[in-house]
């Protein structure tokens, strides 16, 4: 029978280890985060210490589900030597994966111990737990790492597991104790009726709770751990968390001891980052660095720069020519993309790179229908035409269920059967591609208020047009057989799409970021068939494309198509974010208006902007991934700037600012201090006049 939820197996599973009870050499190390709530009351019912054992599993690249070791808590490293000598591994990979992965370590080792120390681990019994066992990769990973730290006996202790990782486990562990090995055994979450996603900020709770137990074991281990390290244990509730406050930890150094380790971080990237002065060997460090990457994904700050557009255009330019890249797989419709895509390949009646993309009518327009994509269109083109017919790249989308057309249906069912519930929609919508709450919008942000009527009928027009779009829009011979394949699963998906547009953020963003990912994929596969491996630059915001991980976006229990990419792919992927400090970009001020020429506000103190802006450096490249020192002077979390189709410049710091890692998130990033907007095809009044010069800065 499946678990109610974690603490409901985490009691279930502590009468299995009552022969571990109050006794003093035992500790409970849960696995953050799942691990943690079923620690929590394995430690309580046994009466002995809850602690956190992170650990990182070390993916082979390329194949990260398959583990070349592992790094975890008390600065242990455990390396598969055997593994990565007969797979001809080179140390610069296994060094970068180990760097990526320690920094996300050591976050959240300072989120949950703040400056407290591992408990004293060697000649103690250590019981390892977390919410399920699938593979097995990551306990085995942590009793590899554990082992290191000379305890007397490990314990691997979980509600459900794989039978064959179970008894993997056992040949590597001293014990086994896990309730249930269901065969088949298919996902932990299928064993619990509630499995939601454990927050950062959950973690941290039960660990002060199991602290704060007065006379406990747990909470004379902590003191007796805290009074060595001379430490003030996890921060107080108005401190702060590194990525759920309004500061940053580095923001609140710099706050006070002013200048000082910012002053040194802006040293260091003034003197380590590679300047851009707009010739045409700018990135030839950067196509080097990219090799044989089958996924580049090259982010944007905002969806209204020129010089983001122009300058990703640049790079795709050179990989395809020069790399033998095969696809663009932009952040839009699949259906419109294809029309492009036809273009392209010299396979339409368009006599040009602007008819070619007429079909981008939706809002926001001028995403697509804007010069410098008309100037890439025609480039492709060009290029197309010089080569063989299977060595032309094609122009695909990757929102294959038509967000924004979907979006336009709704809207316009909604004026019909009910005005008020469109008014709420149009604001929910406005607030789809900012990256973090607007207070005067939150209200809207979880539901419309439709009856659940309304709400069926609404998601069966769209699964209609759906399929509608499906059978009518013409397609190239490629796009259709990739479609055709896919029909029913995709039009059975669309429903869950389409749903989840009535739900919370959360909700809707990971849904339409798993299908642009599964679409990527599916196109990789697609056009590998019969061929050699297909190599695809991504165009999509910086929200879409850094890995979430490592951003509020993950804290929250959001996922981005770039963490997914990174997760399936390793370092086969190539993650690149494009930043600005101020200048234009054209912007609505709310869902389906037209587009203005807004002002960027200069970039906020504390952000990655304000950083890289203090440099002094006009453009620069950061090689993050490959420079560690320079990755170091941006690894702590700091404010990070995203605009979408909408600016709301009078709440910026609510409605366009979140806290992230940026040496974790990409990379590579682009920064260019100061930026001009895109120009729309069709200009609005809006964006001819641009807005008025009394509202710069102040917006009042």
């Amino acid at each position: 029978m499946p678990f109610a939820d974690r603490a409901d197996a985490g009691r279930q599973l502590a009468q299995r280890l009552t022969t571990y009870a109050h006794r003093h050499d035992v500790v409970v190390l849960a696995l953050p985060r799942g691990g943690v709530p079923v620690g929590f009351q394995v430690a309580r019912a046994l009466g002995v210490p809850l602690d956190v054992f992170v650990v990182r599993k070390l993916g082979v690249p390329g194949h990260p589900e398959l583990a070349m070791g592992a790094i975890a808590s008390g600065g242990v490293r455990v390396l598969s030597e055997d593994l990565i000598d007969e797979l001809g591994i080179p140390c610069t990979a296994v060094e970068q994966v180990s760097v990526r992965e320690r920094q996300e370590l050591e976050r959240r080792e300072v989120l949950y111990r703040g400056n407290r120390t591992l408990p004293p681990i060697q000649h103690r019994t250590v019981i390892l737990i977390d919410d399920g066992v699938a593979t097995g990769a990551s306990m085995e990973a942590a009793v590899a790492a554990m082992r290191q730290l000379r305890p007397a006996a490990v314990v691997v202790a979980s509600p459900v597991g794989a039978i064959e990782s179970c008894a993997r486990l056992r040949r590597v562990a001293d014990a086994v104790v896990c309730i249930e090995t269901p065969e088949p055994f298919q996902a932990v979450g299928l064993w619990y009726q509630h499995f939601d996603q454990t927050t950062d900020h959950e973690v941290i709770e039960l660990l002060r709770q199991s602290s704060a137990s007065p006379g406990s074991p747990a909470s004379r281990a902590r003191e007796d751990s805290l009074a060595s390290a001379g430490a003030a244990g996890l921060p107080a509730a108005d401190s702060g968390n590194p990525l759920d406050g309004s500061r940053s930890p580095a923001s609140a150094r710099d706050a006070a001891t002013p200048g000082a380790h910012h002053t040194s971080a802006v040293d260091i990237v003034r003197t380590r980052a590679q300047r851009l002065n707009g010739d045409p060997h700018d990135y030839d460090a950067l196509i080097d660095a990219i090799g044989d990457a089958g996924f580049v994904l090259i982010g944007e700050a905002t969806h209204g720069t020129h010089e983001f557009h122009r300058e990703r255009a640049r790079i795709t330019q050179r990989l395809i020519v020069e790399h033998g890249f095969t696809a663009v797989a932009a952040e839009a419709d699949w259906p419109d993309a294809c029309r492009v895509n036809r273009y392209v390949r010299g396979d339409s009646g368009d006599s040009s790179a602007v008819e070619a993309l007429d079909d981008f009518r939706r809002f926001p327009v001028w995403m697509w229908r804007n010069t410098d994509v008309v100037n890439f269109v025609s480039w492709l083109r060009s290029h197309n035409e010089t080569v063989p017919p299977d060595a032309r790249a094609g122009f695909y989308g990757l929102d294959r269920y038509s967000l924004r057309s979907s979006i336009e249906a709704v809207l316009k069912y909604l004026d019909r059967v009910d005005p008020n519930a469109a008014a709420r929609a149009r604001v929910r919508y406005g607030c789809f591609d900012q990256f973090s709450d607007d207070p005067q919008t939150h209200g809207y942000e979880t539901e419309f208020g439709m009856t659940p009527t309304c709400e069926r009928e609404v998601v069966a027009q769209l699964v209609d047009l759906q399929r509608l779009r499906t059978e009518a829009h013409p397609r190239d011979a490629d796009a259709e057989e990739f479609f055709q394949g896919e029909r029913n699963a995709r039009l059975e998906n669309a429903e869950e799409y389409y749903r989840s547009m009535f739900r919370g953020r959360q909700e809707s963003w990971n849904v339409r970021d798993r299908h642009m990912a599964d679409t990527l994929e599916h196109l990789a596969a697609f056009l590998s068939a019969g061929s050699d491996r297909a190599r695809i630059v991504v165009w999509a915001h910086n929200s879409h494309l850094g890995d979430a991980r490592v951003t509020e976006m993950g804290d929250r229990g959001e996922l981005n198509v770039g963490q997914l990419i990174r997760e399936r792919a390793g370092t086969d992927a190539v993650l690149i974010g494009l930043t600005t400090h101020e200048g234009t970009v054209t912007a609505a001020s709310e869902w389906d208006q037209p587009p203005e020429r807004k002002f960027v506000r200069p970039s906020l103190p504390g952000s990655y902007e304000h950083l890289l802006h203090q440099t002094g450096i006009a453009r620069m490249l950061l090689p993050l991934r490959d420079d560690l020192v320079l990755a170091g002077a941006v690894s702590e979390p700091r404010l990070e700037r995203a605009i979408g189709v909408i600016y709301l410049p009078r709440s910026e710091r609510t409605s366009h600012y979140f806290l992230s890692r940026l040496a974790s998130q990409f990379d590579f990033v682009l920064h260019f201090d100061r930026t001009t907007a895109v120009e729309p095809l069709e200009r609005s009044v809006g964006w001819e006049t641009g807005e008025p010069a009394e509202t710069f800065p102040s917006g009042f």
